[in-house]
C-alpha cells in the first residue's frame, strides 16, 4: 500500500491537469473493486473539477455536483494520459477530461475504491480519521493525551488512523527509530519528552 508521502506525489501529479478542466464523461470498465464502484461516479457528466485534495490516504477530487474519494488500494496507480489510449486488462476507470487528457486508474488486485459523496465532511469513511501528521493539531501535548493508559504497543497504536492519519509500516518504524523509542513498549509508556521526540520525527 502507497505511504502518505506518494499519495501526496500522486496528488500532485494529476491536480495541473484536472483543475480548472471539465469532466465529459466516465469509463468504467470493472466496477468491482474493495465495493462497488458508485453509480453516481459512473453517471457523471459535464463536471466542472474545482479542487484536487488529499485525506489521509483518500484523495478527493471536488466536482460541482460532489466529491469523487479514490484509495488507491495495494496496487491502485493513476496514470494522465491522452483520452483515446487503448486500455490494457487492470485498467478499470477512465476520467475523460475537456483539454484532451484522462485520468486512468489501474489496479491489477482491485483492492482500492472509488466513492462518491455530496459533502466529504460527514462521509462515513473520512469522519474517523485522526489528524494530519504534518497539520497544526499534531502536537506532542495531543500525542501525549492520546497515549495515556493504553495498552497497545506503540507502534501499532501509532499505525492507528483514529489516532494520526498516514502513518505505515515503514514510516513508523523509521519514525520510533529517530526518536529512540522501542516499538514495543505500550502507547500508555510514552513521556511528555518522548512524544515531543516523535511528532518532531514524524513531521521531520
Amino acid at each position: 500500500m502507497p505511504e502518505l508521502p506518494e499519495v501526496e506525489t500522486s496528488r500532485r501529479g494529476i491536480e495541473p491537469y484536472l483543475v480548472d478542466q471539465t469532466l465529459l464523461y466516465v469509463v468504467v470498465r470493472n466496477p468491482r473493486l474493495r465495493w462497488p464502484v458508485s453509480e453516481e461516479i459512473q453517471s457523471l457528466r459535464d463536471q466542472p473539477v474545482f479542487s484536487v485534495q488529499r485525506r489521509a490516504k483518500y484523495l478527493l477530487l471536488e466536482l460541482a455536483a460532489g466529491w469523487i474519494i479514490i484509495h488507491l488500494g495495494m496496487s491502485g496507480r493513476l496514470h494522465i494520459l491522452p483520452k483515446d489510449t487503448i486500455a490494457e486488462k487492470h485498467d478499470h476507470i477512465d476520467l475523460v477530461m475537456s483539454n484532451g487528457k484522462m485520468l486512468r486508474y489501474t489496479d491489477p488486485r482491485r483492492l482500492g475504491a472509488w466513492l462518491w459523496t455530496k459533502d466529504f465532511t460527514v462521509s462515513t469513511v473520512l469522519a474517523h480519521l485522526g489528524p494530519e501528521p504534518l497539520g497544526a493539531e499534531f502536537t506532542e501535548q495531543y500525542l501525549f493525551e492520546k497515549s495515556r493508559h493504553k495498552r497497545t504497543l506503540i507502534k501499532p497504536w501509532l499505525m492507528d488512523n483514529k489516532i494520526v492519519v498516514g502513518i505505515g509500516n515503514i514510516y513508523a518504524s523509521e519514525c520510533l527509530f529517530v526518536a529512540g523509542i522501542l516499538p514495543t513498549e505500550p502507547a500508555g509508556s510514552l513521556t511528555q519528552n518522548e512524544c515531543k521526540l516523535l511528532v518532531s520525527a514524524i513531521k521531520t
